[in-house]
């Protein structure tokens, strides 16, 4: 164990950074005053001094970062800061006479930090601002990844900043170094992040919701998050302009954000069209939105505009793992439209996006594969290379690609089968492993649009707060974890 006290180091300096983000609930109590400012004053405190202990603790202890230490710290870091963030959740909660059990608690921080958008909650109007604000605030850092900040702001772990780069940053973009320093690649994504998340809050600001709505909503739009301050999600707004806003938002952070820095960065865009990944992803949440769009149509359940309008925002929703809501799709929809939505969200973001699932990028590769192998059944002895858009595939990340697809397939199936076995429903049990491992949010059954995990049980909260876990790591950095291989020097 002594060989990570390294990573415990570097865990303290990002609690003791995850501390500071609790000054903007507090600065929402103070202008509010909603009588909760020495909640988050101290849970800051607490989180602050913590930090700083294992800082300056293990400041001895200083080497580079290899791989496993990179899987290591991220998998702690996504278990840990939901705990911290559970603290003054709870606390605040308990000051203004609703108290939540640390489970749920917990589940809703998890939430918020994987950007699932699943809510453990009700009575979203009524709580305090600064509550919604630290529900969704959390979605925002999760969404680029707290650990991509920590190596563009922090020069103290410029050192092992690669391996921590690689171990957050999901997909096949983790092989590629877009800057000489990876700190500047760090630094390009989160600016652009920042970027489109000002112009989200203007666009939602413009559309017509007020200050703190369009900021609340901001944080979980960029990051896919889904999480809202009102129960009724997106319909208490009623507006086809701020869906559209909406849309567009999610049609952008679907794609690999690593396209628009090098875009912008050599002032070109020829090759962000000609990505081959960026037009798959696009043109399946548009073409999938319109195909619904039109399926509600000829049911008959809209005019063809109203058709249009709800199957576009709710696809892409879904798809994109955001998971906002304007009507429960469950009633009335005919039953092939929520389970095509929720099947998209497992392939239709980009990687590099701060989408999860399997990503599309793998899902090219994998038919690419198949196309190879019904060739080599014709002509054995062809060469044909995989190939996706100018680079040629290396069989070790095909290899890689189709390991996750086993992995992935195995946890979809076993945690769904633990659910059933737990006694939840069939249809509610797949719907919630999919929706939390996928980290889309709302499922099928007692999770869909119209509920919440509040109607789980303690257990199966825990399992679902596990997949949403799993879903965020992308599964084989945390299974790493549990092989004997990964301890041994």
């Amino acid at each position: 164990m002594t060989d990570f006290l390294p990573v415990l180091r570097i865990l303290g300096a990002l609690i003791t950074c995850y501390s500071l983000a609790m000054f903007l609930p507090w600065g929402f109590s103070v202008w509010n005053g909603d009588g909760l400012r020495h909640v988050w004053l101290g849970s800051l405190a607490i989180a602050f001094t913590g930090g700083m202990t294992l800082w300056f603790g293990l400041h001895r202890y200083k080497r580079e970062l290899q791989p496993r230490h990179g899987i290591f710290l991220v998998a702690c870091t996504w278990l840990l800061l939901p705990l911290i963030a559970t603290l003054p959740l709870m606390w605040s909660l308990d000051a203004i006479g609703r108290p939540a059990s640390f489970t749920l608690a917990y589940f809703e921080s998890v939430s918020g930090l994987t950007t699932t958008g699943g809510t453990a909650f009700s009575g979203l109007d009524t709580l305090p601002t600064s509550i919604n604000v630290w529900r969704t605030f959390q979605s925002w850092l999760g969404g680029m990844g707290i650990l991509v900040l920590a190596v563009a702001i922090l020069p103290l772990l410029g050192v092992g900043g690669t391996q921590l780069f690689k171990a957050e940053v999901a997909g096949p973009i983790r092989e590629n170094k877009l800057t000489p320093r990876i700190k500047e690649t760090a630094k390009g994504m989160w600016s652009l992040y920042a970027l489109l998340s000002l112009l989200c809050f203007l666009g939602y600001w413009i559309g017509g919701m007020t200050a703190s709505d369009a900021m609340i909503h901001m944080f979980t739009t960029v990051s896919l998050g889904g999480l809202s301050s009102h129960d009724a999600s997106f319909a208490y707004f009623n507006s086809g302009m701020i869906e559209t806003v909406a849309v567009a938002v999610m049609l952008v952070a679907s794609c690999n954000f690593t396209l628009y820095f090098v875009a912008m960065r050599k002032g070109y865009w020829g090759d962000f069209w000609r990505d081959p990944e960026m037009r798959a992803t696009v043109s399946t949440l548009l073409g999938s939105g319109i195909f619904v769009g039109l399926l509600l149509w000829v049911s008959g359940n809209y005019d063809l505009a109203e058709s249009l309008r709800h199957g576009i925002f709710h696809t892409i929703s879904v798809a994109s793992t955001t998971g906002y809501t304007t009507l429960d799709y469950m009633q009335g929809w005919p039953a092939f439209a929520p389970i095509f939505m929720l099947l998209l969200s497992c392939v239709a973001t980009s990687a590099g996006s701060t989408g999860c699932g399997i990503k599309m990028v793998r899902v090219l590769i994998l038919m690419k594969q198949a196309r190879r192998e019904m060739t080599r059944l014709v002509h054995p002895h062809a060469v044909q290379p995989v190939r996706l858009g100018n680079r040629v595939v290396e069989n070790r990340e095909i290899f890689s690609i189709l390991a996750f697809m086993l992995v992935y397939t195995g946890t979809v199936l076993g945690l769904s089968m633990l659910m059933m076995l737990s006694g939840l429903d069939p249809a509610s049990s797949f719907g919630a492993i999919l929706a939390t491992v996928n980290c889309v949010g709302p499922g099928f059954g007692a999770v869909g649009p119209s509920g919440n995990y509040s109607n789980l049980s303690d257990f199966q909260v825990w399992v679902c707060t596990f997949a949403m876990v799993l879903g965020r790591l992308e599964l084989l950095s945390f299974i790493a974890l549990l092989t004997p291989s990964f301890w041994r020097k």
